[in-house]
């Protein structure tokens, strides 16, 4: 059986360091844990992106930046920028998508991930019209992966 190969973008990996009072802050959290403790026990296979070193590179808290340099560790696939992603990129922008977005998205598509998990509003609510990829929340993920597991029963 084919593993499920996922991407967490940035705001993913970051959102256990939010403030986690807010009760919608703290399921999504939990909800990431969930994905996160699936890669662990292999049951989904992980893909991490330049554009991910970029960022976490400029992450302002050392802490932070150790642990979630820790996932590159995990990851089974690594892609480099490449004139695909940047394409792919330049189009999505033109959608509307954010330029670091886009290449987060881009980079998704060219490891042919069959999720790319995010927290970010703006994405979620544009991710719809993206047809090369599955673009979820955590929460949304887990949901209907426990529905799926209720229905076999």
């Amino acid at each position: 059986m084919k593993k499920l190969r996922v991407y967490l973008d940035n705001c993913c990996f970051n959102r256990p360091y939010d403030d986690q009072t807010f009760v919608s802050i703290k399921i999504e959290t939990e909800a990431k844990i969930a994905l996160q403790n699936k890669i662990r026990d292999n049951e989904m296979e992980l893909c991490w992106s330049y554009i991910l070193d970029i960022e976490n590179s400029n992450n302002p808290f050392p802490e932070r930046k150790k642990e979630i340099e820790k996932w590159k560790q995990i990851a089974l696939y690594d892609v480099e920028e490449n004139d695909s992603i940047l394409l792919n990129m330049n189009r999505f922008i033109s959608s509307g998508i954010k330029p670091l977005d886009a290449l987060h998205i881009s980079c998704a598509i060219e490891m042919e991930c069959d999720y790319f998990f995010t927290v970010d509003k703006g994405i979620l609510k544009k991710g719809d019209a993206l047809k090369d990829i599955i673009i979820l929340s955590p929460i949304d993920f887990i949901l209907n992966l426990e529905k799926f597991d209720d229905d076999r029963y």
